[in-house]
């Protein structure tokens, strides 16, 4: 099963997409952070998320990049946190941006064919009505196109709002 759960920043969706995976019974459980550690703000944002994750049976995997070469135990339960990191990673990393996408697709692919249960989270930063530079846009532009395809893909699709889940496709 694949599941996109989606919202802005603080919306909750963080805490909801552990529940989901809290709840399913079978397998392993795996977080794969992809959030880079940069400055005293992302220290604490990891922190944060390593708290709230205590005590629910995760195992935790860095993941910054190259999603597709992460070992997946068969039938484990996998929370991916988040979309936006990844792809950001995989973009600004200096390499081949053309081929971000598929690289990203095909490490979800990897995990949802090995896993039970793959949730994937990912951010909503559509809606700012920013104009951002040509570089900034093109990432986004990419990360709008993974989100479509995922959630093409996915079994389930949920958008937290205010804490409140809202569900797109599924159940």
């Amino acid at each position: 099963m694949l599941i996109l759960v989606s919202g802005g920043s603080a919306s909750g969706k963080s805490r909801y997409a552990e529940e989901l995976v809290v709840r399913t019974q079978a397998g392993e459980r795996i977080y794969v952070a992809t959030m880079q550690v940069w400055d005293a703000e992302s220290r604490k944002r990891v922190e944060r998320h390593r708290a709230m994750r205590a005590g629910k049976g995760f195992r935790t995997v860095e993941r910054p990049v190259r999603l597709g070469e992460m070992p997946v135990p068969e039938g484990a339960v996998v929370l991916l946190e988040d979309l936006s990191n990844l792809a950001a990673n995989e973009w600004f990393d200096g390499g081949d941006r053309a081929g971000v996408p598929e690289r990203v697709l095909t490490g979800i692919r990897k995990l949802r064919d090995r896993s039970s249960t793959v949730v994937v989270v990912t951010n909503e930063l559509f809606s700012d009505g920013v104009c951002y530079d040509p570089e900034t846009a093109a990432y986004l532009a990419c990360l709008a196109q993974l989100n479509r395809a995922i959630a093409a893909q996915a079994d389930r699709v949920y958008e937290v709002v205010c804490g409140i889940p809202v569900c797109w496709k599924g159940e």
